[in-house]
């Protein structure tokens, strides 16, 4: 029996880019949902319950939900191919451990940025820098966080790269040169197609961060 695919998703959510990228990454096909988060399907409130949000992969008609428990799924699931973390117990919980860092420090002070003003918002900007950073030294002169392949941190991180460039340009912040090497890593993930394919382009995110910005 073939596998039944479905993925509920927003273009230009960040959550919803880290699973089209790990589907790609293992070559799944699916089928794909847009939804209207302002007019929300009932497929994805039956789906989603409690959250009432995107991601959802749907599995042969069983819901997985949070974007990062959906990529470990993916993993689980479809691991004869592609790899997305190591097979060592001590460097998968690293590897969860910076995904989760991205979750909890880079998506909050991102959100930070966007609400704060004033001097509030210059603390917001240092906050990111130095979480960058530490991400930047995490990554050292690795092609990946991993090592040599695209992995679960690289997935967690890179969708959000369009929106932190985007984000800068808004607040006057020098990402490229504060962190070349992240930058560096960032360019090195967007030339692999599973990547490159599965996140919007620059104009797409740079209409949401105006729509954002303008509120002020």
């Amino acid at each position: 029996m073939a596998d039944d695919v479905v993925l509920l998703d927003f273009w230009p959510s960040p959550f919803g880019m880290r699973v089209r990228v790990a589907l790609a990454e293992k070559g799944i096909k699916y089928e794909r949902k847009e939804e209207d988060l302002k007019n929300k399907s009932s497929l994805l409130l039956r789906m989603n319950p409690v959250h009432k949000k995107i991601p959802v992969l749907i599995h042969n008609g069983k819901p997985i939900c949070e974007s990062l428990i959906i990529v470990q799924y993916i993993e689980d699931v479809w691991n004869h191919t592609n790899p997305l973390l190591p097979s060592d117990p001590y460097q998968r919980a690293q590897a969860r451990f910076w995904a989760d860092y991205v979750d909890t420090k880079i998506v909050n002070t991102l959100e930070k940025i966007s609400k704060g003003k004033g001097e509030e918002r210059e603390v917001a900007k240092k906050e990111l820098i130095e979480a960058l950073k530490l991400l930047e030294e995490e990554v050292g002169d690795k092609s990946y966080f991993g090592g040599e392949n695209l992995g679960f941190v690289d997935i967690a991180l890179v969708s959000f790269y369009p929106w932190i460039k985007s984000f800068a340009t808004f607040v006057t912040l020098n990402i490229d040169a504060e962190c070349p090497k992240l930058i560096a890593w960032a360019k090195r993930c967007l030339q692999k197609e599973s990547v490159a394919k599965s996140l919007p382009g620059e104009q797409v995110i740079n209409e949401f961060t105006t729509k954002i910005f303008s509120i002020e």
